[in-house]
């Protein structure tokens, strides 16, 4: 069905610009390329990275090592490598609430949710209540249509930490990917009045995204301009209307907003 394509389309681009646990930096794109970076760590040397992997091959079940190695893979950017470290990490020791977590936080960067779900759930239910830990049930809730799941993992970590801006932008895309377009925008200018906002231009750019889908795009392009270069920015709105331009498409996701 040629109108569901860019229905899709658009779903994949909300889904894109959520913030995944542990991702601290964006791409400044906001086309179906985006996303958050996931490398964080200072690559090590091979010869470091083979240490570690002989260490933690000569007692597997040690998490401590097991994690570094996993960790120094993906400073490389060997990210299937590592999956499959935490994987054999988590086999050896399933209780393990911190390996459970971190695998589960692991497979939803992954976009691996079904996976995912089962034992990030086991790792908040073991005790382990790390604000990524139910960010990333949250996400993972998210990616299988799950809204009001997702909300309520968001909603335990606002509680108690009311300005974390990561979990409010997941917050908004949640009410974005259900089709509550004006939700989303009101959860991120939220966020974005917090001082803390002017150093995170995703809050922003996910702003400028949300505008631009209600078809404002005037003021999404002027939002947008506060961080891309003029360039970027036109090649983002343009990416946008092409998308909405589809018969039907805006209406579909108008409607599917007015009711949330």
């Amino acid at each position: 069905m040629p109108r569901a394509r860019p229905r899709a389309a658009i779903l994949m681009l909300l889904a894109s610009a959520m913030i995944l646990a542990g991702c601290n930096k964006t791409t400044g794109q906001l086309g179906p390329a985006s996303s958050l970076s996931t490398a964080s760590t200072t690559p090590l040397s091979l010869d470091a990275l083979a240490e570690l992997g002989d260490k933690w091959q000569a007692n597997p079940k040690d998490a401590s090592k097991g994690l570094a190695y996993a960790n120094g893979l993906e400073s490389l950017g060997q990210k299937d490598e590592a999956l499959n470290v935490y994987q054999k990490l988590f086999e050896a020791d399933p209780a393990n609430a911190k390996v459970a977590g971190l695998y589960g936080r692991k497979m939803v960067s992954a976009g691996k949710a079904d996976q995912a779900i089962p034992m990030l759930e086991d790792a908040e239910k073991h005790g382990d209540t790390d604000w990524r830990v139910m960010s990333a049930l949250g996400t993972a809730y998210d990616q299988k249509g799950l809204y009001q799941k997702a909300r309520e993992q968001y909603s335990k970590v606002l509680s108690s930490d009311p300005q974390n801006l990561a979990v409010m932008n997941n917050l908004a895309m949640s009410y974005a990917l259900e089709g509550n377009l004006k939700q989303a925008e009101a959860e991120l200018r939220a966020a974005d009045a917090f001082p803390r906002s002017k150093s995170e231009p995703r809050i922003r750019q996910n702003l400028a995204l949300v505008i631009g889908l209600q078809g404002r795009f005037d003021e999404a392009t002027t939002l947008a301009q506060q961080d891309l270069p003029p360039e970027q920015v036109q090649e983002n709105m343009a990416y946008l209307k092409k998308m909405l331009s589809q018969p039907n498409t805006w209406q579909q996701i108008s409607d599917s907003g007015s009711q949330g």
